[in-house]
């Protein structure tokens, strides 16, 4: 059974939908949470076959209001990188990965929207990438993937909504398993929340379903792309020393 350490940069943000796809592929996952009084990052004890950095509500990483554990992030993610090891960033989580990769984030005030992505490759996600799909955002600042990095989705103002650094890491702008509970917590959570985000509250309930139908072919492709039910991607305990 493969494992995923997954990084939360907030109480409200976590796999949502995904889990239920995890658990039925028998992939473990265990949260860290650096940012409760107990919480870290994984650490030399905490070997996985792969890494998840997931949302970060209002935190970002262009210098803004970076997230406290960022620059510990990049270096751990850069250890996945260098081990081949898969990484899948959402959110704030896609924007430690492009950093990572050798790309960057740009800055962007604090955002809520659903909306819509769209397939730029008929290959994305192994083909399995619907053609449109929702894409809900709850994120400050905007991920740029390395110039290697291949774009398989972009959303409705054209930037990059789904990014493939190396054969098996992922960056996905929106949660692809965003439950309409988890905007209404990191609203509540956090005293800076986007404008007026009842609308966008309302646009995700009607999604829902959707999000859900679209959320099967996707995690197809993530499986795939990422190698995750394969029995060889344990990490060495020794690339999870953060320093």
């Amino acid at each position: 059974m493969n494992s995923l350490n997954v990084i939360q940069h907030t109480s409200a943000d976590y796999l949502g939908l995904m889990e239920d796809h995890f658990e039925g592929r028998r992939i473990r996952f265990h949260y860290f949470r650096p940012f409760t009084e107990q919480g870290r990052l994984p650490g030399p004890g905490d070997p996985a076959d792969g890494l998840v950095l997931l949302g970060g509500g209002p935190w970002g990483s262009a210098g803004g209001r970076d997230v406290p554990t960022l620059k510990s992030e990049i270096e751990l993610t850069r250890r996945f990188l260098q081990s081949r090891q898969p990484v899948i960033g959402i959110g704030l989580g896609a924007q430690v990965l492009a950093i990572a990769a050798g790309g960057g984030s740009s800055d962007a005030p604090l955002h809520f929207h659903s909306g819509r992505g769209f397939r730029v490759r008929d290959d994305a996600l192994g083909g399995y990438l619907p053609a449109q799909f929702p894409l809900v955002t709850y994120m400050r600042d905007r991920p740029q993937p390395p110039a290697n990095a291949v774009i398989l989705a972009v959303d409705e103002s054209g930037d990059p909504a789904i990014f493939q650094v190396g054969e098996n890491s992922l960056g996905f702008s929106g949660h692809p398993g965003f439950k309409t509970a988890m905007a209404e917590d990191l609203i509540m959570e956090f005293e800076e929340c986007p404008d007026d985000p009842a609308p966008e509250l309302e646009k995700l309930r009607l999604a829902a379903r959707e999000i859900e139908d679209a959320l099967v072919p996707i995690m197809t492709g993530i499986i795939q792309i990422t190698g995750l039910m394969r029995t060889d991607r344990r990490i060495p305990i020794e690339l999870l020393t953060t320093g």
